[in-house]
């Protein structure tokens, strides 16, 4: 595959021993070659990842971090510049629509999200403008998402696309999607509609914390997330599978979860991990025994809890 087939196809897909992904990574790098040495690279700090089909939107305006403030999950007032934050969009009963990463550069707040969904994003945020001083655009076919592995950490970065293969010559080893896959599941950190279903809420998926803000005003769907985190267990929670690895294959994406002859529920993101081997994130529901040994596509599938059943129960009524 060249960087011709696609309008948004990297030309990273040039470099030496470059694979293809597949689905909606498929504009990008599967992996250069190994994608076990890959993640060995990834996790020694070094190295970068071509994440380059993702979305990207600009929100400038003087009104755009109060507005973002009132409308997401997340805290913008007074956001420093250059500062990443992760933000969510809840409906009125409080299931995740839209999840998004970016930062304010003092002129405008820059953010990325899956392939392909910044056009509903933008849609929705279109509608929501009233008189508010902002404006919205795509910018996607100007910038290009990466994600860097350092000493102190990790961190995505912007790159004008036309300086993607100059980047990309400075910053090497590339590492492929297969390798940040694989890291991300072992993580526990879930994407939007691959890990999630329209009915997720952040309560079940950790988001609570890293992507919702418990002490701001008021937001759609805060109603739904605070009486959980307070009083309530989330009717879900996202699991780590350390699958059954005597099988030279991996469950497909949305396959139904079992425990015995029951679904408790469904398989998302899955990969090989150098060190854990065939590993996949699930939604499970919450009354599952953490310690029952489950079952996706015929393959036994050992629990890992990311996201405690119990999680929720700050305050306890008193009962009279």
């Amino acid at each position: 595959m060249t960087s011709q087939t696609h309008p948004r196809t990297s030309p990273l897909l040039d470099l030496p021993g470059a694979v293809a992904g597949n689905g909606v990574d498929a504009p990008v790098a599967a992996h250069y070659g190994s994608f076990n040495a890959e993640q060995r690279t990834l996790e020694s700090g070094e190295g970068f990842v071509d994440l380059s089909h993702r979305d990207v939107l600009r929100i400038e305006g003087p009104d755009r971090l109060t507005w973002l403030h009132a409308l997401t999950t997340q805290y913008f007032l007074d956001l420093a510049p250059k500062v990443w934050t992760d933000a969510l969009v809840l409906s009125p009963q409080g299931h995740v629509e839209h999840a998004f990463s970016g930062y304010d550069d003092g002129e405008a707040f820059v953010a990325h999200t899956e392939p392909g969904a910044a056009a509903a994003l933008l849609e929705f945020l279109e509608r929501m403008k009233f008189m508010t001083r902002v404006e919205l655009s795509e910018v996607t076919d100007d910038l290009a998402v990466t994600w860097r592995a350092s000493s102190t950490g990790t961190t995505y970065e912007l790159v004008p696309r036309e300086q993607l293969a100059a980047y990309a010559a400075a910053a090497g080893p590339a590492c492929g999607m297969w390798a940040f896959e694989a890291l991300r599941i072992a993580r526990g950190e879930p994407r939007l509609l691959i890990d999630t279903d329209t009915r997720t809420i952040p309560n079940e998926v950790g988001w609570v914390g890293p992507a919702v803000h418990l002490d701001k005003g008021c937001y759609r769907g805060q109603e739904t997330v605070a009486r959980v985190h307070t009083l309530g267990r989330p009717p879900r929670r996202l699991v780590l599978l350390h699958l059954d690895g005597t099988e030279n294959r991996l469950p497909e994406q949305g396959a139904e979860l079992r425990n015995g002859e029951k679904v408790v529920g469904f398989v998302g993101s899955s990969a090989r991990h150098h060190e854990l081997g065939p590993i996949a994130l699930a939604m499970v529901k919450r009354n599952v025994p953490v310690d029952a040994t489950l079952e996706v596509d015929s393959m036994p599938a050992a629990q890992e809890v990311v996201v405690d059943p119990e999680v929720g129960l700050h305050v306890r009524p008193k009962l009279r």
